[in-house]
Parts: structure tokens; C-alpha cells; sequence
């Protein structure tokens, strides 16, 4: 329904508030954490300090069952277009390529393309990962953080789709403070130049992705906070979280044969003796990996904290600016924590002090299995530690809740047309010319004002032969190479007790539908004009 048919009408429902005047639509910033758990955050269930996504939560909502695609590309894609990132090039799907190097079809147009239309300006600070230059996606304004492997430099990134200058003697830059620098100067910038126009800002942090790079004094703060090891914290956090309402489920057992993803040996050689591979027992492992993992998990956890910081400096440039009330702030990641370990970049030195740019450390299974607590598994895997992500909505002007909790099954690809929906677009039937398809994401404006079913058959997922199907609150998931699984995510999200050999009939329809679904996505790619994206041969 087209809720702003009348453009001068105050429209009020069920605790939302939607203003039809163009001068009364709300701004909106989207903030990306990029490899956060789904406990990492205090409101989640976390000990690490985040009060002012804590303080968001408390004055807005907080979505318990919102789901990512598992990897940084595909959700950045899926985000900014409402469709899932197999249906626009951004993953790959069999027989097509895709992922971090496919193009996005003409049609496929990210959200500042339709806002623009409705008179709102659009502002980028920070990671990008989407092909295309940013401005030629319809943004205003842009900080394209390309250099993702040091958090103390500048160089490689780009203003405006221009390289940046980096000074010879440059000092005292790192880069979730730089992000920051960048949306702060954006919206002062509006406010002087610009105030009579609404905004959207995607603010894209890198923390607390890998190499583990944070500033000393936030290091400091949690030095020897983790040294109880990954299942205390695991039973910490899991504890908080029934208290705060946000789970409903057991708490998943480690899995100590599962490893990183990927392998790396001679990595694993250079970080030395106190590197662990698997998330082993705590009391088997020796005092030198205690201290070593603990270390790791410190300094994530003070990117973290720092990240929270910089959103704080953020809300206060909104509440200076005179935008806070009426600015819908939404929060989540780009997929659950990582058990990567790798060493890329400008190397690890074994003798740097651990969190500082000469040194590359990665989080690893151990603690990627606490901040992905409850739930199973790593970023890339799409069981729900690999796909489950906070959300909060904090919108002041709209949103009459303060502190709810949210039990609605939702998607980064609802976000789009949730947007659109709040800023009164209507997307177009086509693009210079070329159909749009219908997509996939539906609009969780309704849930903003009550906890309610998001109507949809089902959520699909595939990442590197990782795949799952999501109807009701059943699931089906499978490991690449793996034989189906099949888990009652009513009262077991945690996915321990697997029902596939139980219920065979049930399996079979879900898969089913999961092979249909992926089948219509390579259609719809193969159909499609545009450049296709290139296999990994270079070839069309």
C-alpha cells in the first residue's frame, strides 16, 4: 500500500508516526558493523561497553530473529537493493560467477538512485565492497575505505571516488575515528548547506574486522578481561541474554573439529605457539595460548568499544544539528564473527605489540564461537552464528516503543523498501528502459510499530556451498559438502537437535524448495541485460 498518497497528510498508525511533506520525511543512517558478533554489543548480552548503542536500543527496538547473507559482499549488495546478492551479481550462484568481482544488472540501482527523486541527499563514510564507483551509485558524497588490512593509515582510500593524499609524516589516524571524522563533517556540511533537504547516510565501519588493529588505552581496558577463557564468556553472555529476552533457545555446544574456513598454514607458523585453530577446552590449552587468545579477544573487543564511541560522536552531531528526533538510526553487521585466521597486508611481526600496525592478528574459532553466543558456527557458514545480526531502530519521531524487543523474522534485504516505504518513494517499473524485477525484501515498517509476521514463503541462503532455507520455523541447513540438516528454530535456534533423519518427508519438500529457489536466481541472472560477471577464468 502506498501509504503517502496524500502528500499533505499526517498519517498516524499503530504507534508510527509517517510524515507525507517531503520537509517532514525522516532521515535515515544506516550503521554497518563489518564481523560482529551477535552478542558482541551490551544490549545483546555482551560485557563489552557500549552505551551508546545500549542507549539506542533503550529508546528504540531491538530485532532478535534479523538475519545477514554470512559474508561482507553479498549483504552490502543485498542492503542497498532489496534483492538477495545471488539475483545481482553479488554472489555466485552454480554455473555463474559472482561474489566480491560480479557486476549488478542496469536495473539493479542502490537505494540513493530512488531517493534522490524524493529530494533526499546521500552520504557514504567508510567501506564499500559494492561494485561501481560510489558517487555513480547515487551518492553525494563519499569516504571509500579500500584499505581494509592497516586501521593507522589512509593511504588507499579514496574521497569522492578520488585517491587521497597521505602526508608523509602522517600520525595519530585510525580508521573507525576517521569514518567517523567523515560522517560528522558530511552532516555539518547539510546542516549549513543543505537543511532544507532530508538525508540518508550509510556509515560502513571496518571494526572490528580482522587484522586486529585497535588504539592502546582501549586495548588496555580489557586486557585481562578474558583470561576465564572463551566458555566463561560464552556462559556470561548467554546468561545475560535470557535475562534481557533476546534468546529463547539452548546454548550450542563448541565444536572443536570445526576450524577457520579457509587454510593457512604458514600463517599459522608466523603467529607462533600461541595461535589455536580449533575452539579446544580452555584448561587444555597451555598458558602461553591463554594469554594469546585472551589478548586477541581483548582487542577486539576494545574496536568495539571504540566503534560505540564513534557512533556517540555521531548522535551528538544529530542532536546538535537539530536532525535527532526525526533521523531513523538503524545498527546491525554485515555477518556473525569470524573464525578466519589469517596473515595478509603488510605481514605480522611476532615482536610488535599485539593490536598495533606491524602486527595481524585474526579473532579464530575459540572466541568467534562466544560472540557469535548462542548460536553455531562462523561467518561464511550460514547457520545462525554465521548469519544472525542485531538490529536496532531508534527513530524518536516515529517510533512510540522505548526498549521492545522485536521477534520478527527479517533480512537485510527488507531494509531497502523500508526505507523507500519511510521516505514515501515509490520504486519505478524500470530503469532508462529496463524492467526492474520484482524484489524480494519486504518492508518492516509494521514491525516498527508492533511485533508482527513479516509475510513471506521463506528465507533462502547460499554462500560457498553453505546453504539453508528458512520457512516458518523451520530450517534446513548444510555445510558445503554436507548432508542436509533440519532444526525446530522454535525454542532451538542454537541448532542442536537435528531432525533430518526424523521427519525425511519434511526435508525433502524444504529442499525442494530451496533447489527452485536457487534455479529461478540463475535465471534471472542468465536473463538479465548487462555485463555478466566472469568466472574465475576471466571468461563470461
Amino acid at each position: 500500500m502506498d501509504i503517502f498518497r496524500s502528500l499533505g497528510l499526517l498519517l498516524v498508525w499503530q504507534g508510527v508516526v509517517c510524515v507525507g511533506l517531503a520537509a517532514e520525511r525522516p532521515n535515515v543512517v544506516f550503521i554497518l558493523a563489518d564481523d560482529l558478533g551477535f552478542s558482541d554489543i551490551g544490549c545483546y548480552g555482551g560485557e563489552i561497553a557500549t552505551p551508546q548503542l545500549d542507549a539506542l536500543a533503550g529508546e528504540g527496538l531491538r530485532f532478535t530473529q534479523f538475519y545477514n547473507t554470512a559474508r561482507c559482499w553479498p549483504t552490502r549488495g543485498a542492503l542497498m537493493t532489496g534483492y538477495y546478492a545471488q539475483e545481482i551479481h553479488r554472489d555466485a550462484l552454480p554455473g555463474l560467477g559472482g561474489g566480491g568481482s560480479g557486476k549488478r544488472q542496469q536495473w539493479a540501482r542502490l537505494l540513493p538512485d530512488f531517493l534522490k527523486a524524493a529530494g533526499y541527499r546521500s552520504y557514504h563514510s567508510g567501506k564499500w565492497h559494492i561494485d561501481g564507483k560510489v558517487l555513480e551509485a547515487g551518492f553525494d558524497r563519499s569516504l571509500n575505505v579500500q584499505n581494509q588490512g592497516n586501521f593507522f593509515t589512509g593511504r588507499g582510500n579514496l574521497i569522492d571516488d578520488v585517491p587521497v593524499k597521505v602526508p608523509e609524516d602522517e600520525k595519530d589516524y585510525y580508521t573507525t575515528t576517521a569514518t567517523a571524522d567523515h560522517a560528522i563533517d558530511c552532516l555539518q556540511d547539510h546542516a549549513k548547506n543543505h537543511a532544507g533537504q532530508p538525508f540518508f547516510h550509510y556509515v560502513a565501519f571496518i571494526a572490528p574486522h580482522f587484522p586486529l588493529h585497535a588504539l592502546p588505552e582501549d586495548i588496555e581496558k580489557y586486557r585481562d578481561k578474558y583470561l576465564a577463557g572463551w566458555e566463561a564468556m560464552r556462559t556470561g553472555r548467554y546468561q545475560r541474554q535470557n535475562e534481557l529476552g533476546i534468546v529463547n533457545t539452548t546454548l550450542s555446544a563448541l565444536e572443536p573439529e570445526v576450524g577457520p574456513p579457509y587454510a593457512f598454514p604458514d600463517a599459522i607458523k608466523k603467529l607462533g605457539p600461541g595461535e589455536v585453530t580449533r575452539p579446544l577446552p580452555w584448561e587444555e590449552l597451555t598458558e602461553e595460548q591463554r594469554r594469546f587468545q585472551a589478548t586477541k579477544m581483548a582487542i577486539h573487543a576494545a574496536m568495539v568499544d571504540r566503534m560505540d564511541q564513534e557512533i556517540g560522536r555521531i548522535v551528538a552531531q544529530l542532536k546538535a544539528m537539530g536532525a535527532y528526533e526525526n533521523t531513523v538510526i538503524f545498527f546491525a553487521s554485515d555477518n556473525g564473527a569470524s573464525a578466519e585466521i589469517m596473515v595478509r597486508n603488510g605481514g605480522h611481526d611476532p615482536e610488535a605489540a599485539p593490536g598495533s600496525a606491524a602486527s595481524y592478528l585474526c579473532l579464530g574459532p575459540g572466541f568467534s564461537s562466544a560472540c557469535n553466543t548462542p548460536y553455531r558456527r562462523h561467518k561464511t557458514w550460514v547457520h545462525e552464528g554465521g548469519i544472525s545480526t542485531p538490529l536496532i531502530v531508534h527513530w524518536p519521531a516515529g517510533i512510540k516503543a522505548k526498549g521492545e524487543l522485536r521477534h520478527s523474522v527479517a533480512h537485510v534485504m527488507d531494509i531497502a523498501p523500508t526505507v523507500l516505504e519511510l521516505a514515501g518513494v515509490e520504486k519505478p517499473k524500470e530503469w532508462e528502459g529496463t524492467a526492474i524485477p520484482a524484489a524480494p525484501g519486504k518492508s518492516l515498517v509494521s514491525a516498527l510499530a508492533e511485533d508482527v509476521e513479516i509475510k513471506r514463503e521463506f528465507l533462502w541462503w547460499l554462500h560457498e556451498g553453505n546453504r539453508a532455507l528458512r520457512v516458518g520455523d523451520w530450517k534446513l541447513v548444510a555445510a558445503k559438502n554436507e548432508p542436509w540438516e533440519l532444526y525446530d528454530l522454535k525454542g532451538n535456534r542454537a541448532e542442536q537437535n537435528d531432525l533430518a533423519a526424523k521427519m525425511p518427508g519434511r526435508v525433502k519438500e524444504m529442499a525442494a524448495k530451496w533447489e527452485a529457489e536457487t534455479a529461478r536466481m540463475v535465471e534471472v541472472a542468465k536473463e538479465t541485460k548487462g555485463e555478466q560477471p566472469k568466472g574465475k577464468n576471466g571468461k563470461k
